[in-house]
């Protein structure tokens, strides 16, 4: 399949701002205590399924990912920007980290106990998610998990030409959060669990985890 064209703006932009990123973006530690609790419950799921290791999607600079296996879980993390993943292996070299799209897995068919999309597909435009959501599906084992976390709204889109000091070119895409489970059940997955937060202070917009499994 030849690679969306928005991946590439999407690519460029979070290697420009990978080394101040990870300078004012926030530890897990300081996540809100609902964010912390439902990536616990995400890792107590995937533990005791037991069903092959998670894969952190759109990782980043491997914070969450490090925060998952210091929870107990066998957990690898993929994201599109090299420098983010350079930036992973040196913070955390104990732990596996590639480069690659949600798009075209690079992960055979049902590999996966369980998925976390951090944050990380708000940025996809809304008719690749099916295809997103089916890569999810395919790479998922039966009876694994998906958590699902970022921000949701009515159908808005936001387009970014600055972030972190620096000049990018992206686009932010606020479903709602119906929207995006019925997305999932039409990729084969069952949600179970919907959390809705209301903006903290300070923040313009809404944000939500989903818990899904495949069946």
């Amino acid at each position: 399949m030849t690679e969306p064209s928005y991946l590439a703006e999407l690519r460029e932009s979070y290697d420009t701002v990978a080394g101040d990123y990870v300078k004012l973006v926030n530890s897990p530690a300081a996540i809100d205590p609902l964010g912390r609790a439902m990536l616990a419950t995400f890792a107590e799921l995937v533990r005791a399924a037991d069903l092959g290791p998670v894969a952190d999607l759109g990782c980043g600079p491997g914070r969450v990912t490090a925060h998952l296996a210091d929870l107990g879980v066998s957990v690898f993390g993929i994201d599109l920007s090299p420098e983010m993943i350079g930036l992973a292996r040196q913070a955390y070299p104990e732990l596996r980290f590639a480069v690659g799209s949600m798009t075209a897995l690079e992960l055979g068919d049902e590999e996966l106990g369980g998925i976390l999309a951090y944050y990380s597909t708000h940025h996809t435009p809304p008719q690749w998610l099916p295809v997103v959501f089916a890569e999810f599906a395919r790479t998922l084992a039966p009876g694994g998990w998906l958590m699902l976390g970022g921000y949701v709204g009515d159908d808005e889109q936001v387009r970014f030409t600055e972030a972190y000091g620096h000049p990018v070119s992206y686009g932010s895409y606020l479903l709602p959060l119906e929207r995006i489970a019925e997305l999932l059940g039409g990729a084969g997955l069952v949600v179970t669990a919907r959390l809705l937060q209301e903006p903290a202070e300070g923040m313009k917009r809404r944000h939500a985890c989903l818990l899904a499994r495949k069946p």
